[in-house]
């Protein structure tokens, strides 16, 4: 890995870390609206943000976590899984907004693992649990698309990776 894409991916870890701890008490319970997802967005633009979204996750659930062993593996997994389709996905959807929605609905649906976690480690009812963290993650990551473009048009996010 260059040096550039390690210093660009420690700057995106450093910014999830950063947004999750501003608004904590909403993004480990079963109604989550963890704005840092929209960095989610990134790998549309370039899959080599993966690794600083996945680290990002994997640190923010480590420090802030109340259910830490739970998270770092249904968390970090579900980023992983998501991230991992729509990088795939990009072979067929060539146009950036159809990707970044297919992003989103691939992060709303696979909150099916989060779901399945709190259902685990809370006993919280699965389908409500499935239902209320899918729309905070359909909400963050939808307000996200006009976030993450504009800022792509002045940035150029595949260009600085």
């Amino acid at each position: 890995m260059r040096i550039k894409t390690l210093a660009v991916n420690s700057i995106v870890a450093a910014l999830y870390i950063a947004v999750s701890a501003l608004i904590q008490p909403f993004g480990f319970t079963n109604i989550q609206f963890r704005v840092s997802e929209m960095f989610n967005h990134l790998v549309v633009f370039n899959p080599k943000y993966f690794y600083g979204i996945v680290l990002g996750v994997f640190l923010t659930n480590l420090f802030f976590s109340p259910m830490v062993a739970y998270d770092l593996v249904f968390g970090v997994g579900q980023s992983i899984l998501a991230l991992s389709i729509t990088i795939f996905s990009a072979r067929y959807i060539k146009s950036i907004l159809a990707r970044m929605t297919f992003n989103t609905i691939v992060f709303t649906f696979t909150m099916f693992l989060i779901a399945w976690e709190l259902n685990l480690a809370l006993d919280l009812p699965f389908l409500f649990t499935w239902l209320t963290t899918a729309a905070g993650e359909l909400i963050v990551m939808t307000v996200g698309i006009p976030v993450m473009y504009a800022l792509n048009k002045r940035v150029n996010f595949k260009e600085r990776i």
